[in-house]
């Protein structure tokens, strides 16, 4: 799938050997390896690679890419990591769990942030209509965001009943399990830690909520069919559950935790340094990818979702990406709200890769239990700077801007030390300041901070 004719390879090899024979002094070096696989999973935010693939972004480097589907989250991670593929769309805590050992121990780098936001947590119907009654109403409208405060009574309401209150998400280290453990817990509602140390990899323990995984294309019948109560995913699978008309999604992920980090593109160490102008070429074509889907106030993204719903890439009905894809999104049935930022993928910087997100990433697997001892803020800031490469990124746009296809105000200024400036558009109100680990755990009432361990 997805194979360019060896025909049309020579013809482009031919026209750049004759652009250079015009131009012998402007000779690049030649990327280590053209040829090239790289894997995604079925979710809207793959956006960046399929359009780079059809819009010829990553022909205009010299690269022949295969883009293909992959089974979930660890199959994804095992190919890249022994060489079936040359990269993927990642979960942004992938790379960072596997370089410090949760789960798969491999070195995996970054140096392209694909996008930002773009999740939401759906709860069934029957949990809904037990949450509206502690939710504020405006003209007969929920009031947003929807905390879980207006969920703890209900889970209060299954415990005295003896029944466990279970919920999905994608991948322990997935933005999904770190946002909706964020949201429960700044609802007063545990979510329980992970205690490897002791093989305990449950992510229950003393948990109020019981979060497992479940593939996101899969999380819609799970929760039809009453295993789950409610879930925490990318689209198009929040949307799925109000088409379906099986859930109602509360919150969207930018309500929790403003402009996150959502997926990189990741690949092994070894093929970073095996490879550095390949990687360079790709960071360029995923550069203007993510440019063009945020042009002109997302000018182009009715086209983008015609490409996703494609069966080769996201594989969903048109009109399900294009609910969230296209600046709203449906929360009940009928409530269609303004979302300009639910997905981002280039404003705001967003695919710089800041050491500042892959930090906070660490506080979570802190604060859940999936980095079971205290670390100095030093050791947060060691493990960010080996797993995010912002001198490759920075390398790709300055040839995109000395080529005229970006222009320097694109991109963050030469002098930045990789943290965002300190955020406080968080649902409980708590700020994050990269530069203070430590200091961010420490005002959290529920997660383990300082020296506590389980």
């Amino acid at each position: 799938m997805h194979h360019r004719i060896p025909l049309k390879k020579l013809f482009v090899r031919l026209a750049c050997s004759a652009s250079l024979l015009l131009a012998p002094l402007a000779m690049a070096a030649e990327p280590e390896k053209e040829e090239l696989k790289f894997g995604f999973i079925k979710l809207t935010d793959m956006a960046p690679l399929a359009i780079a693939y059809e819009k010829g972004f990553f022909e205009d480097e010299g690269l022949y890419v295969t883009l293909e589907a992959q089974a979930n989250w660890k199959v994804l991670l095992d190919r890249v990591i022994d060489g079936e593929l040359d990269g993927a769309h990642m979960l942004s805590g992938q790379p960072i769990g596997a370089t410090i050992g949760f789960g798969t121990k491999a070195e995996v780098v970054t140096a392209f942030t694909m996008d930002l936001n773009g999740n939401a947590i759906t709860m069934s119907n029957a949990v809904w209509e037990e949450m509206k009654k502690h939710v504020p109403m405006e003209g007969g409208k929920p009031v947003h965001p929807i905390k879980a405060d207006a969920l703890k009574p209900v889970i209060d309401q299954f415990a005295a009943g003896g029944k466990a209150f279970n919920l999905g998400m994608v991948f322990p280290v997935s933005t999904h399990n770190y946002e909706l453990r964020y949201w429960l817990a700044a609802g007063g509602i545990h979510p329980g830690y992970y205690a490897p140390h002791k093989g305990d990899i449950s992510g229950q323990i003393d948990a109020q909520a019981l979060l497992s995984v479940t593939p996101p294309p899969q999380m819609p019948a799970t929760m039809e069919a009453g295993t789950i109560h409610g879930y925490s995913v990318g689209e198009p699978w929040n949307q799925a559950a109000v088409f379906k008309g099986i859930g109602v999604p509360v919150v969207a992920d930018y309500a929790i935790r403003k402009n996150m980090s959502e997926k990189v593109f990741g690949v092994s160490k070894s093929w970073a340094e095996a490879n550095p102008e390949t990687h360079k070429r790709v960071v360029k074509a995923l550069i203007r990818a993510g440019k063009w889907l945020d042009e002109g106030d997302n000018a182009n993204r009715a086209e983008a979702v015609e490409i996703l719903s494609r069966p080769e890439y996201v594989g969903a009905d048109a009109k399900v990406i294009a609910n969230s894809m296209t600046g709203t999104f449906e929360f009940e049935k009928g409530d269609k709200r303004e979302v300009p930022d639910f997905n981002v993928f280039f404003r705001y910087h967003a695919t710089y890769p800041y050491y500042s997100d892959a930090v906070w990433y660490l506080t979570q697997m802190r604060r859940w239990g999936q980095i079971a001892d205290a670390k100095p803020d030093s050791w947060y800031f060691d493990m960010a700077k080996r797993v995010y490469l912002p001198e490759i990124y920075r390398e790709a746009a300055a040839e995109l801007v000395a080529e005229g296809k970006a222009e320097a105000g694109d991109f963050p200024p030469a002098d930045t030390d990789g943290f965002r400036a300190p955020l406080a558009d968080t649902i409980d109100g708590v700020v994050y300041d990269g530069r203070q680990p430590n200091a961010y755990l420490q005002q959290f009432q529920i997660g383990l901070k300082g020296d506590t361990t389980l």
